[in-house]
Formats: C-alpha cells, sequence, structure tokens
C-alpha cells in the first residue's frame, strides 16, 4: 500500500467546513491522503491520535483522512462529498484526537438519513 498527501481532498474537506460551519471540527488539523494498492471495500476512513500519542508526541488532536484512490476518485463529485461528510461526522464534538463509532447508545448515529441532512445543506449554501 502507498500513501500520498492529497492536498485535493484538503481543499475540499475545507469547502465543506465553510459550507457547514461546524464548529467542533478544525480541518486545520486533519492530514488528508490518498492510498493506492489497498485490499479494502472501503472507499475512505479516518484515523484517530489517541490521547496517549498525543501526550507522548506533545501534540494536540488530529486525525487523518484517507481515501482509497481505486474506489474513491472514481466516484461522482455528490457521492466524494457525501463521504467526507461522513468521515467528518465520526469526529467527536470536543475534537478530541477519538472516533465516534456508527451506533451509539443502542441507536444509528451516522446513518444514510444523517449523512443526507448534511449533503443537502451543504448543497444549499
Amino acid at each position: 500500500m502507498d500513501f500520498k498527501l492529497a492536498p485535493d481532498i484538503q481543499k475540499k474537506l475545507q469547502a465543506i467546513q465553510k459550507k457547514l460551519q461546524l464548529p467542533h471540527i478544525d480541518v486545520s488539523r486533519i492530514i488528508c491522503f490518498r492510498s493506492t494498492g489497498s485490499r479494502s471495500r472501503a472507499q475512505a476512513r479516518i484515523w484517530a491520535f489517541p490521547r496517549i500519542w498525543q501526550m507522548a508526541l506533545k501534540q494536540p488532536p488530529h486525525y487523518c483522512l484517507e481515501v482509497l484512490s481505486e474506489k474513491f476518485d472514481r466516484l461522482k463529485k455528490d457521492d466524494q462529498a457525501r463521504i467526507l461528510i461522513h468521515e467528518l461526522m465520526h469526529i467527536p464534538k470536543n475534537f478530541s484526537g477519538a472516533l465516534l463509532p456508527h451506533r451509539g447508545r443502542g441507536r444509528m448515529v451516522i446513518n444514510r438519513r444523517s449523512i443526507e441532512k448534511l449533503f443537502q445543506q451543504y448543497k444549499k449554501s
């Protein structure tokens, strides 16, 4: 597997943040990568930076957002935006470096309806 920085994805995240105004997300601390050669079924994934590593490296919370080139790049622009919104929804309100699961307290927190609601808000602005 190969990883390269993805400044184009970084710009898309900045555009999404600007339009959706998600106050808890600091896009400057999300580093975007494009990977090739993965066998994963995923189109994108977000990686946590656990607190123990933050303390060890004396760094504030960060996230890595990876798009899997073979799957993500061939999607339509709207579907790419939906996927990036989905990945941003995994970031908790305190931007701690942890990740939120799809399910929370017995109910789906990150689902198609919640993603589509944010996507429609993104498209309107």
